[in-house]
């Protein structure tokens, strides 16, 4: 379908994900399908009538209906393709603005403490997996942003990690504690065993780059090591370390910074970050 690739070229080229530049436009080809109208000939009630669908329609995978957060992909979908075609002038109304969905119960996030945190560095067997730790937590960087990490992103000297590519496109430098400079640091010389001219930090058994599913099945070793009953994926790092911040003194303005939610010049942020206000990493 034009309408579809066209779409997907529209989030391309406004930074989206690889993971959304991927769903959206198969969200709205689903919803094109069920209709099999052009968006032009879409009104509200198709609308309405391909959500009550979603909702009555049983998962393929698994007993039971569709998720919530499948559904509200869908919805979140057809959100950014209808504004879109407004704003191109494709349609001089836009059918879905007039309609209200449900909002998808969220699981409260799993966020660390502190004794929990220094449990998890403590269960570590080698330089790589505090390293990991350092990356998730330390940094609070994404999964994504992990992954795509390489060693010249990492400037020792001046205490910054460089993310080159977060959400949005978005650049941000991350200010490194002591203790998570050191950790990477021992990484980089003892560990890391790169083949050939492998750019990433983190580097695998064959010597390439870490995916994401590595870096979590790290995490789960580690956590079987201790007495953490707590389901924790990479992302719960990341809010861990959020609200051990802001519990440390540090403004929600900062924490923004520091997470990347904000798009400011990669060294305004090490300017506005105290390092004292990070004084928890150094006790780990």
């Amino acid at each position: 379908m034009k309408e579809v690739t066209a779409f997907k070229t529209h989030l391309e080229r406004l930074g989206y994900s690889k993971t959304s530049i991927n769903m959206l436009p198969n969200c709205v080809k689903s919803f094109l399908e069920f209709t099999n109208k052009e968006a032009l000939q879409i009104q509200s009630k198709d609308i309405a009538h391909f959500y009550n669908h979603l909702q009555e329609r049983p998962n393929q995978r698994k007993s039971g209906g569709l998720s919530e957060s499948y559904i509200n992909h869908h919805v979140y979908a057809l959100k950014l393709f209808f504004a879109w075609q407004e704003e191109k002038g494709a349609i001089t109304e836009n059918p879905i603005s007039s309609l209200d969905f449900k909002s998808p119960t969220s699981k409260p996030r799993e966020i660390l403490t502190l004794t929990e945190i220094k449990e998890l560095y403590e269960s570590c067997e080698n330089h790589k997996e505090r390293a990991v730790l350092s990356i998730y937590y330390g940094c609070g960087l994404r999964r994504s942003e992990g992954e795509k990490l390489n060693l010249k992103d990492i400037h020792f000297r001046s205490n910054l990690l460089y993310v080159r590519e977060g959400k949005g496109s978005k650049r941000r430098a991350v200010p490194l504690s002591e203790k998570v400079k050191e950790d990477l640091k021992n990484y980089a010389l003892k560990e890391r065993n790169p083949k050939g001219e492998e750019s990433a930090f983190i580097t695998n058994k064959i010597g390439k780059r870490t995916s994401g599913n590595s870096y979590n099945n790290i995490l789960k070793a580690i956590l079987e090591r201790t007495g953490i009953k707590k389901e924790i994926t990479l992302h719960c790092l990341r809010h861990s370390i959020a609200t051990h911040l802001l519990e440390s003194g540090l403004s929600v303005e900062y924490v923004r910074d520091f997470l990347g939610h904000r798009h400011l010049e990669s060294t305004q942020i090490y300017t506005r970050i105290n390092k004292k206000q990070l004084w928890n990493l150094n006790n780990i």
